[in-house]
């Protein structure tokens, strides 16, 4: 090897090291980066034959950097529940742009807040990009016709009711009228034996009030209407709008809600003929359920005063959109006032077959290389995707105690090889005084 090729290997020393400090630098300067991953140097040799003769005499050196992608950082809670984190394999899709789902870009940083729009952002300003949800909860069939995840276009949630569910008793010993026609409770013509008024809810976030009268007509029998109490105009017909005989068996317990049904049943059925010309409602219809039959669940038949011991009603009135969850699916719930809840999104998890050959780009994101492999758009937990945690963020995976023993043995190597080079260098002044 000739002085000159000395020089040259320290020159490299030099180099290489000058980039593994970069690198640890680097590390140091990014500890407290979320989902930071470590950089790593690595060194091999590069000999001037490029056969390899086995002669390692003028051996240089080369280093370059790797970074592991795969490395799974410390989740840490938090308070906010748009501070989103992955367990296991995986990264967010994002994008640069709220809405552009073309340019994706992929990234474990999941400290998403809303903007001005109310996109979630992260603190590199990138978008979360997700699926929209129809009616039925189901992601599109195109698994790459993403948006940005919004929820604030939810003004509020409305459901109208569907079930209303009676526990109540009609007095045993009450005197049976043979006289009542259908009708006839409602029309004032027979008095009531009970009578109670339940409000229900329309598909607008209304409440309106419907009356249960009932009234016994035979033994362990007895008639019932239901009757709206608002404004008659609502409705395209007069009241009742609903009516209808149960009976009891001989302990009390419910026999049948329906005597009119072929089947014994705990329930009945009716619509509600709203008139939209007036209230701007389609006909509602509601099940009524009276109990299970044979059981004393619902409405029965005993000998003490008649009284009306619970009501319960699905639906809800209207309520403005007070947040929402992520849970561990990706699944993002619009949550509402009034209790309701509703899913509008779900995030995807992208994975690659090499996720340590992405591109690493600005702001603690990737993009898509040649030795990455394509991205595979799935759902989290499924195929190799890990979990999402919500109210999370992952840590750098940074480790102080390493970075620091990097950097004295890389600032020894480094005075090592320009000792080489000063070496070399009065090496070769005392070479060229003995030419003259």
């Amino acid at each position: 090897m000739s002085l000159y090729g000395a020089l040259m290997s320290g020159v490299a020393g030099l180099d290489a090291n000058s980039n593994a400090l970069g690198i640890a630098s680097a590390n140091i300067a990014n500890v407290n980066t979320i989902a930071y991953k470590a950089g790593q140097n690595e060194f091999s040799t590069l000999l001037a034959s490029a056969a390899g003769s086995g002669d390692i005499s003028s051996a240089g050196v080369i280093a370059h950097s790797v970074q592991n992608v795969t490395q799974q950082g410390l989740l840490n809670s938090t308070s906010s529940p748009t501070d989103l984190a992955i367990s296991g394999n995986g990264f967010f899709v994002v994008s640069q742009n709220p809405g552009d789902a073309a340019d994706q870009l992929y990234t474990r940083a999941g400290d998403f807040t809303p903007d001005a729009s109310g996109n979630l952002r992260n603190g590199s300003g990138y978008y979360l990009l997700g699926w929209p949800l129809d009616a039925n909860g189901n992601i599109p069939t195109d698994r790459n016709a993403m948006t940005s995840i919004n929820v604030n276009n939810l003004s509020g949630k409305a459901e109208a009711s569907t079930t209303l569910n009676l526990q109540a008793n009609l007095q045993a010993s009450t005197a049976a009228d043979a006289s009542y026609v259908p009708g006839d409770m409602t029309s004032g013509t027979v008095t009531p034996d009970f009578q109670r008024t339940i409000s229900v809810y329309d598909s607008q976030g209304g409440s309106q009030p419907l009356q249960l009268s009932f009234v016994k007509t035979g033994a362990n029998t007895w008639a019932y209407e239901v009757s709206y109490q608002g404004d008659s105009a609502n409705l395209t017909s007069a009241n009742p709008i609903a009516t209808g005989t149960m009976q009891f068996n001989a302990d009390g317990t419910l026999a049948t809600a329906d005597t009119s049904s072929v089947n014994p049943t705990g329930s009945i059925s009716l619509t509600i003929p709203w008139n939209s010309a007036t209230s701007g409602l389609a006909p509602q219809t509601l099940s009524i359920d009276m109990g299970t039959v044979g059981s004393s669940d619902g409405l029965t038949q005993y000998d003490s005063p008649s009284t009306l011991v619970s009501s319960s009603v699905d639906g809800a009135l209207f309520g403005n959109l007070s947040g929402m969850k992520i849970d561990d699916q990706g699944y993002v719930t619009a949550q509402f006032s009034n209790g309701l809840s509703q899913k509008i999104f779900k995030l995807p998890v992208a994975t690659f077959t090499n996720p340590d050959g992405l591109n690493a780009i600005s702001g603690n994101a990737y993009s898509v290389s040649p030795d990455s492999g394509t991205a595979v758009l799935g759902e989290a937990t499924t195929g190799g995707a890990g979990s999402i945690q919500a109210n999370a963020l992952e840590g750098s995976t940074v480790d102080l105690a390493t970075e620091f023993t990097n950097l004295i043995t890389t600032q020894r190597a480094y005075s090592a090889s320009a000792r080489i080079v000063t070496t070399a260098s009065e090496m070769l002044d005392q070479l060229l005084q003995m030419s003259h």
